[in-house]
């Protein structure tokens, strides 16, 4: 059996497809796992999650930014400017789909490796961050979800104390889990640097080479970060590989060696000025 772990698709169904055949996947032995952003900005979100969603147990899926932002706007029917999610919205199986979506974990954490999608604060360790991730994904699952969507965006509070609860605890840990690249020595989260590492100010390092981080230990996969490329340091593996914006899309198989696998993808957005703002869509 081989573990592939797979970076930000985000719509781009075809590509998917491609990429599964090159490493001959087989569901009836492999296993899959999805580091967040399934949807948005491709052309096919609506077939991604469909197709995901038949895998069954085969597949792991975190959720990242641009999922959680598909059901904020299936519960507010706003949809943006660059979204490309109203094929979702209005698919008969919209319900299923929301709701199977919202019911993928934060983190996940098999063995030697742990996948999520953005990253983890310093503070945490394996120990915490699940605790925090479990936090998140009861409200998300229960009756109550709606509330903490129309409350989840904001770039506040940017920093890990014991002391936070409620609304700003839920944000704290969403914005960790699925938005953060950057850190300062506090570990306070920085949401206005996107670049690669050396384009951001002095006072600023990426999350994994923050110093004294509690997650040193752990082999971390993650997605999110298509201008940092394909990363392994740190005892992290970055696979966003920017296949929306014409780079590739990877697949990296988790065992000793970690086997990486990317192929070419056409395209579906031009590179260029990030699109990001408070609501952390890129």
């Amino acid at each position: 059996m081989a573990i592939y772990a797979i970076g930000d698709v985000q719509g781009c169904y075809d590509d998917l497809l491609k990429l599964l055949d090159t490493i001959a996947f087989d569901p009836d032995s492999d296993r899959l796992w999805f580091a967040g952003d399934l949807v948005n900005r491709g052309p096919k979100s609506l077939e991604v999650l469909r197709f995901v969603k038949s895998l069954g147990d085969t597949a792991v899926v975190v959720l990242g930014n641009h999922d959680l932002h598909l059901l904020a706007a299936y519960d507010s029917g706003i949809v943006h400017k660059k979204d490309t999610l109203r094929p979702v919205l209005e698919a008969e199986d919209a319900d299923d789909l929301i709701d199977w979506l919202r019911f993928r974990p934060l983190l996940h954490a098999d063995g030697e490796f742990c996948l999520l999608h953005a990253g983890l604060p310093p503070q945490w360790g394996l120990e915490k961050a699940q605790e925090m991730a479990r936090l998140a994904e009861s409200v998300l699952r229960s009756g109550d979800y709606r509330r903490f969507l129309g409350q989840m965006y904001g770039n506040q509070p940017d920093l890990w104390s014991e002391d936070l609860e409620g609304v700003q605890l839920l944000r704290f840990i969403v914005n960790c889990f699925t938005r953060m690249r950057y850190v300062d020595a506090e570990g306070r989260l920085d949401f206005e640097n996107d670049g690669p590492p050396g384009s951001q100010p002095g006072h600023l390092a990426p999350w994994f080479a923050a110093p004294n981080r509690r997650n040193a230990d752990l082999r971390i996969v993650f997605g999110h970060w298509s201008q940092l490329g394909y990363y392994e340091g740190h005892n992290c593996y970055a696979i966003d590989t920017g296949c929306l914006w014409g780079g590739q899309l990877t697949a990296l198989r988790l065992g000793e060696p970690v086997e990486r696998v990317s192929i070419d993808c056409p395209g579906y957005r031009r590179p260029g000025k990030a699109y990001t703002d408070a609501r952390g869509l890129l």
